[in-house]
């Protein structure tokens, strides 16, 4: 049987097979708009499926509503049991507007040493990688002693109910392992010289949040005869933007921000300073330590009126929340009926999508992760510090089934992060990052589940 070091070798010299599977996921659009009939996710689960079964491995399709589907690959091992999974999902957000793109978003055009595309990091990357990771163990026959399992879920750009929310109430067994490796950590920080990673332990809980607002229609030529349901949304826009949140200093990275040369003990009263100080040597901290030292309300779509003439007596405000993991749904409405209390005509409604969640960060996982890493990049001066991810992600439905799951897609540390433009305009991935991925996850499953 082959070593690490040669199947590596394997994975570096496939990457223009990896660059093109990458390609022909990106351009299959699953657009989760989050209403449906919507995600059209099975077209690239059928994609995947096939091009497994050429590697000589089965992969089914489960679905809990037409065109929604959920792939399930497996690799048996001695045991019986699943060792692993490695997790992904098939939906991307939706485009805006394309004219703002430099090339259409489902063309997966390769320029700059990147793969340019809606969903081309958020997850199809992290799919193509684990594909191409369990494909190059299939192929030389390496020998498992406990089985590897690939499970890519619909519908996580809202809320899962289709994909791994559904699979972990319906098909518990089918993604059951003792841990697990998804989106929502790997990024590479360089801080004095030194590189170093987040490892994505847990998650910020997700909120969706639609403030609906009353006024009284009128004719728009006398406006005084009614009560304009937009200028009262105008006014509850201002006072979520002037909203100053509860500071919190009790996540995981504070205790390691010694790695990027922050030497302050770090608490509420001093956060957003040390932030600020921090902002003008490295952003990337910077950035993270603002998300995870508040909950953020964050206004993302408004819907209103129903003619140019005519006064509105109702506006929807919807907000995107994002909580910390103490916090909860009671706490977020007494924030809101707080902030909101002057403004007439006020109804909230949440819809609490995402629940914050964790893993311990010194596990025999976490170790095989740094190792796998290392052994990618073939170097070992590598920091490593916990945070919890802003954005949530299927590792939440994982967890309460005893799943200790982490974040680490393993991009590599000369692309910048700021490139992958997640959710944005011109959305990429870098080529590195993706062969890098790849020979992340060979490395993790061969190193945990590998008979030696």
């Amino acid at each position: 049987m082959p070593d690490l070091d040669e199947l590596l070798n394997q994975v570096e010299a496939a990457s223009d097979e990896i660059v093109a599977l990458e390609v022909a996921l990106v351009q299959i659009p699953s657009i989760n708009t989050g209403v449906m009939p919507t995600g059209d996710e099975t077209p690239v689960c059928e994609y995947a499926r096939d091009w497994l079964a050429r590697e000589g491995i089965e992969a089914d399709i489960l679905e809990r509503a037409p065109n929604r589907g959920n792939l399930i690959a497996r690799l048996d091992g001695r045991s019986g049991n699943a060792g692993l999974v490695f997790m992904s999902h098939t939906d991307v957000v939706p485009v805006e507007d394309e004219s703002k793109w430099r090339f259409p978003p489902f063309s997966a055009t390769i320029a700059d040493g990147r793969i340019h595309g809606r969903g081309a990091f958020d997850c199809k990357g992290l799919l193509t990688a684990q594909l191409v990771a369990m494909a190059v163990l299939r192929r030389n026959g390496v020998e498992l002693q406990d089985g590897l399992v690939l499970a890519s879920g619909a519908d996580e750009e809202h809320g899962g109910r289709y994909g791994f929310g559904w699979l972990a109430q319906e098909h518990r067994d089918a993604i059951t392992a003792p841990c697990a490796i998804n989106e929502g950590g790997g990024t590479p920080i360089y801080s004095g010289g030194a590189l170093t990673y987040v490892l994505g332990v847990g998650e910020k809980g997700r909120l969706q949040v639609e403030i609906q607002i009353k006024g009284a229609s009128a004719h728009a030529s006398v406006p005084w005869r009614g009560e304009n349901a937009l200028l009262s949304a105008g006014q509850a826009l201002q006072r979520i933007e002037a909203y100053q949140p509860e500071l919190d200093t009790s996540a995981s990275l504070f205790d390691y921000l010694s790695t990027f040369a922050i030497e302050h003990q770090v608490s509420p009263a001093n956060i957003d300073q040390v932030i600020q100080e921090t902002e003008k040597t490295n952003p990337s901290v910077a950035s993270l330590m603002r998300g995870l030292s508040r909950m953020t309300i964050t206004p993302t779509m408004v819907r209103g009126g129903i003619k140019s003439n005519v006064v509105p007596e109702s506006v929807q405000v919807t907000c995107d929340v994002r909580i910390l993991p103490h916090q909860d749904e009671a706490y977020v409405r007494r924030e809101l009926e707080r902030v909101l209390e002057e403004v007439p005509g006020v109804g909230i409604e949440i819809d609490y999508m995402a629940v914050p969640s964790s893993s311990p960060f010194e596990t025999d996982l976490a170790e095989r992760i740094k190792t796998a890493a290392a052994r990618a990049l073939d170097r070992e001066n590598i920091q490593w510090v916990p945070a919890i991810s802003t954005g949530f992600t299927d590792s939440r439905f994982m967890r309460p089934l005893g799943v200790t799951t982490y974040g680490f897609a393993g991009s590599h540390p000369d692309d910048d992060p700021a490139h992958n433009r997640v959710h944005g305009t011109d959305e990429s991935i870098g080529i590195k990052s993706l062969v890098n991925s790849a020979k992340c996850m060979l490395a993790l499953a061969y190193d945990l589940l590998a008979v030696k």
